[in-house]
């Protein structure tokens, strides 16, 4: 199912259960109850919970947006690496320059077809990348220059391998949840507080009130489905966050998705 049409439904329903709490309270109130007017306490008591929630709401998505900012910062580190290890390999002979390019492309190949879907699904990446990154380093390694060319080609080589390698290393350790799970039921239950407390304001029905009651609801229900959204550094689904690979590797990200 489409995490839009899951946020659609959500919305829907919260929206739906709010007004329809609203009239069957309008319903049920007393006819010596006067809902004109609220006591002071209360609107107190209801700015100071909505103003705390909406501090907390707004570092939760500070924190996600910044681990998710984090995360694409190391594929696209990862990725530039690779590309820089295959256009530096051209001053070599083309035995050598293919195989390191090879070598390359196996990683790549390996990483968008196979560690990608592991690491959307919450799962460790593979041991499999890591062995291919470190044949290519070892490959490179003993690859002894024969000319100033190469020498000067060597280093640079090695240095984009291992910003490759430190890259891959902050790409797996950043998969999982940005947010505690307490951090979560905090989120959760103050969005049904703040909600709830629309109904201690004693909302009438007109058509206003309940407007605002449920456009208030949806917007509570669509910032949390955002911080959930973000609080996965590489989505929920497909892999669309591989896209510096897909980019700098596109005839491999093809037949990697075949």
């Amino acid at each position: 199912m489409s995490e839009w049409l899951v946020l659609a439904i959500a919305m829907a329903l919260v929206c739906a259960l709010v007004l329809a709490m609203t009239v069957v309270r309008h319903r049920r109130v007393a006819d010596d109850e006067d809902t004109s007017e609220t006591p002071d306490v209360i609107e107190y008591m209801t700015m100071m919970v909505g103003v705390v929630y909406a501090i907390v709401l707004g570092l939760a998505i500070a924190g996600v947006w910044e681990a998710r900012g984090a995360a694409e910062d190391s594929v696209r580190r990862e990725a530039q690496s690779l590309y820089e290890v295959t256009q530096r390999a051209d001053v070599y002979p083309g035995p050598v320059r293919d195989r390191i390019r090879g070598e390359v492309d196996a990683y790549v190949a390996h990483t968008v077809s196979v560690d990608w879907p592991r690491l959307v699904s919450g799962q460790d990446a593979s041991a499999e990348g890591a062995q291919l990154l470190g044949r290519l380093r070892t490959d490179v390694t003993h690859q002894s220059p024969a000319n100033e060319l190469q020498a000067q080609a060597y280093q640079p080589l090695l240095d984009h391998i291992a910003a490759a390698d430190d890259a891959r290393h902050s790409r797996t350790q950043s998969d999982e949840s940005t947010l505690p799970s307490v951090v979560w039921f905090g989120l959760v239950v103050g969005g049904l507080v703040t909600i709830g407390l629309i109904f201690t304001l004693q909302i009438r029905r007109s058509g206003r009130e309940l407007l605002l009651a449920g456009l208030f609801s949806a917007l509570i229900v669509f910032l949390l489905f955002m911080v959930w959204s973000f609080d996965a550094p590489y989505g929920r689904d497909g892999t669309d966050s591989a896209g510096p690979f897909q980019d700098l590797f596109p005839a491999l990200s093809v037949t990697a998705s075949r």
